[in-house]
């Protein structure tokens, strides 16, 4: 998918992330704040860029404000931001991962 506009998914609330999604300068970058990234630094990495590598994302900055979220959680933010900025949020998808 091409970002083609910023969008944001999530709150700074306790056990859930940010994300924001931004057209890149031809590279994917990815900056992450967590109160945990000490112990749980590699798997909030790893899940961020299995998620984009998912939705076929090259060229983006994605910036994760974590708060302490579950998996499933920062997946599904970093789709709903991925979605919103290509303008298919309000299009009928199938969420949860079945999205290729």
């Amino acid at each position: 998918m091409k970002v083609t506009k910023p969008a944001v998914a999530g709150t700074l609330e306790s056990s859930d992330a940010q994300v924001t999604v931004e057209p890149g300068a031809g590279e994917l970058t990815l900056e992450i704040q967590s109160s945990v990234l000490n112990q749980y630094g590699k798997q909030i990495r790893a899940t961020i860029l299995e998620t984009l590598g998912r939705l076929e994302v090259t060229d983006a900055k994605v910036t994760v404000v974590d708060k302490g979220a579950l998996d499933c959680t920062l997946k599904a933010r970093v789709e709903c931001a991925v979605f919103r900025s290509c303008g298919q949020s309000e299009a009928n998808i199938p969420w949860g991962g079945a999205v290729r």
